[in-house]
């Protein structure tokens, strides 16, 4: 879920490197400036000020690379982003707050790139990747696991077209109380590959964007101005053409994800993505305003992030059998944390969860955001062995 206005961005089909990889630190770090070339082992650091956002260095070699984004005090800026020249959103790391710090780590191609930092008083900056990656070998592993995960999103994206479409039906039918029980099914899928859609340009903002996060109401368009509607006026009317919309907006999803081609590092990325944003909207209760449905939320982003997970394991338990054992078990530990709260094929009401009950599911969420933010950099070093 995008919380930040962002420019529009053209749509490319080159294979996509997914979103934010790992969680934050909570450690305060002190401003860079200037650029400079060729950063060791790939690394860069950026910092976020009111200004804008600083890489040092602004330029490294292609293949692997590093970035460690630092909040140095900035208020209005919470977000970097890195886009490539097509325009896709290739690496993120958001909700970073004054004083935190968060990681991704990229298998970059020479190009042309632009760091974004909505909000701040200058968004962009040039950053350039130079030379070309040297080739790697193609891990059998890793290969299956970028196939499986591409036959998963198709998946997905297709059961999110045929939910969407009984959602949206009943909306243009006037029928509230068929339009609610529908809302929650149709959000599911989507919760599952939601940092696919968010790598779109504009795409998500158009089906997933929050009241909060628009800058003129009567352009709020997606799922959660139909939601809106449906629970807090208990009525369909005047968003028929919202979910005709949505329809249209799914539709082009679905085309785009069946071109989209998979690197290893974009499961791992994903995997994370998928937690932050538990950590920053399921958890808190911000998401679903309305109808309260945030832990069916919470669990198809969970869902989302163990498939992605355990697509790579056979790779990883290569690499680091250990992190692998910790993860699984961290995973099973949320998943138990859910389940008092299941109700039939749905979950219950954000609102009947007590101050603790939450904070113990935040618990559970963090222990397992903290190994799995580790697993881009494993998949990285690994393929470029």
């Amino acid at each position: 879920m995008i919380r930040t206005s962002r420019p529009l961005l053209a749509l490319a089909t080159a294979p996509l490197l997914l979103l934010v990889a790992c969680s934050g630190g909570s450690t305060a770090a002190g401003d860079t400036s200037g650029g400079t070339s060729g950063g060791a082992d790939g690394a860069v650091r950026v910092t976020l000020t009111d200004d804008g956002c600083t890489a040092e260095p602004n330029s490294v070699p292609a293949g692997p690379a590093s970035f460690e984004i630092v909040n140095s005090g900035a208020s209005a800026v919470t977000e970097a982003e890195l886009v490539n020249s097509g325009g896709r959103i290739v690496g993120e790391r958001e909700n970073l707050t004054p004083g935190l710090t968060g990681t991704f780590s990229l298998q970059l191609e020479a190009g042309d790139y632009t760091l974004q930092c909505p909000n701040a008083a200058t968004e962009t900056s040039p950053f350039t990747v130079t030379g070309s990656a040297p080739a790697s070998t193609a891990d059998p592993l890793f290969a299956a696991a970028t196939s499986g995960y591409q036959d998963y999103v198709q998946q997905q994206v297709a059961d999110l077209v045929t939910a969407t479409g009984a959602f949206a039906a009943a909306v243009e039918a006037g029928d509230v109380a068929r339009a609610r029980e529908l809302y929650g099914p149709a959000r599911v899928p989507y919760e599952r590959i939601e940092p696919v859609a968010e790598s779109f340009g504009d795409l998500d903002p158009r089906i997933d964007v929050r009241i909060a996060d628009v800058a003129d109401p009567a352009t709020w368009t997606g799922f959660h101005r139909i939601e809106q509607a449906l629970w807090e006026g208990g009525t369909t009317e005047g968003v028929a053409p919202v979910a005709q919309q949505l329809v249209a907006d799914v539709a082009e999803l679905n085309t785009l994800v069946q071109t989209t081609a998979y690197q290893p590092a974009d499961l791992a990325n994903g995997a994370s993505a998928l937690l932050d944003e538990v950590a920053s909207s399921k958890v808190t209760g911000e998401e679903e305003a309305y109808s309260h449905l945030d832990l069916l939320d919470f669990a198809a982003n969970v869902e989302g992030s163990r498939t992605a997970f355990d697509l790579l394991t056979p790779a990883l338990q290569v690499t680091d059998a250990d992190l692998v054992t910790t993860i699984r078990g961290r995973f099973d530990d949320v998943t138990t944390a859910l389940q008092p709260y299941r109700r039939g094929d749905g979950y219950a009401a954000y609102t009947e969860l007590t101050p603790d009950q939450v904070k113990d599911l935040a618990t559970a969420v963090d222990a397992l955001a903290e190994p799995l933010s580790q697993v881009s950099g494993k998949v990285v070093g690994a393929a470029n062995r």
